[in-house]
């Protein structure tokens, strides 16, 4: 037998350097994020973002090295998710938590699955909602021009709409490294969409689901304006960060179009649920995760059946 047939489960990648390449067009989409981060935060920022991708790839490597397997620190997905972790991160937590943090990502969540293509849940945002349930305090500490300060989407759990919605555009405001600018996240979202890595599908459904949720019950709120309220609900928090760099994750999200629609709904549905009626003000990452794990149950109703094939008699 010269020639084998190999069927495995999606995603199917098939050019020797297309894991490689698309981890950097990633990396790349988020260095305007991260830039205006260090620059808004300072350098303790760049710091806690350094600390986060050493311990994601320091950990894949051990792994490798002592389950005597390939070494994959090469294909940069640890990079990707060291980087996305540091971006989730306030700027003053201890770098304990970094560390802490990146060595669940990758042992925890992904490699102990059997490494990138395997796991079930995206691996930054599985150790974020590992790190906010153990370290509660430092994870939701945010500072800004050094004083200790609520982010937006606290003010507005607190029944107001926050004062500066520009400065909330702009990312002139408390929160973590890489979640206040909307305008550097849309600047990397935009080279992902050319370069084909993502399509808006995703996200796309997921902002608009959200919006229509937070319209029909979300009132209750806030007594301001309904337009403000939604502008910040979507501009505030980690809305763009996830809907573009963390639900379109190739690995935890649908292949099929349809599936791609459904779990946008789902994600903003989830959203939605958890900051208008969740203790939390934000909600992002636990409704990726959750979407994360309905995938295989979207993609088993969305899939094509072969052609030929009927329904069961």
């Amino acid at each position: 037998m010269s020639e084998l047939y190999n069927v495995t489960s999606s995603p199917h990648i098939r050019a020797k350097d297309s894991t490689q390449r698309i981890m950097l067009y990633v990396i790349i989409a988020l260095l305007p994020a991260t830039v205006f981060g260090i620059i808004n935060f300072g350098p303790r920022a760049l710091a806690v973002v350094v600390v986060s991708i050493a311990s994601c790839l320091v950990s894949e490597y051990l792994y490798n090295k002592i389950a005597h397997k390939k070494q994959t620190v090469c294909d940069l997905s640890c990079v990707v998710t060291g980087l996305l972790l540091g971006l989730n991160l306030s700027h003053t937590v201890p770098f304990f938590i970094p560390i802490i943090g990146g060595a669940f990502a990758i042992v925890v969540v992904k490699m102990i699955f059997g490494g990138l293509g395997q796991n079930f849940m995206n691996p930054a945002l599985g150790a974020r909602c590992f790190l906010l349930l153990a370290f509660t305090g430092p994870m939701t500490s945010f500072t800004f021009d050094g004083v200790s300060s609520a982010t937006p989407l606290a003010v507005i759990k607190g029944g107001e709409l926050y004062s500066d919605t520009m400065a909330m555009f702009t990312g002139r405001i408390a929160g973590t490294i890489g979640e206040t600018s909307v305008i550097a996240l849309l600047i990397g979202a935009i080279f992902l969409i050319l370069m084909g890595v993502i399509d808006l599908r995703i996200p796309g459904t997921y902002i608009l689901t959200f919006v229509v949720f937070i319209v029909l019950f979300g009132g209750h709120l806030t007594s301001g304006d309904l337009g403000q309220f939604v502008v910040q609900e979507v501009c505030g928090g980690g809305l763009i960060l996830g809907a573009f760099f963390m639900a379109t994750d190739y690995v935890t999200s649908p292949i099929t179009p349809k599936g791609k629609i459904i779990y946008g709904i789902i994600c903003g549905c989830l959203l939605g649920i958890f900051r208008m009626f969740g203790a939390s003000a934000e909600g992002c990452s636990y409704s990726i995760i959750f979407a994360n794990m309905l995938v295989p149950l979207i993609e088993r109703f969305t899939i094509p059946k072969p052609f030929g094939k009927g329904g069961e008699k």
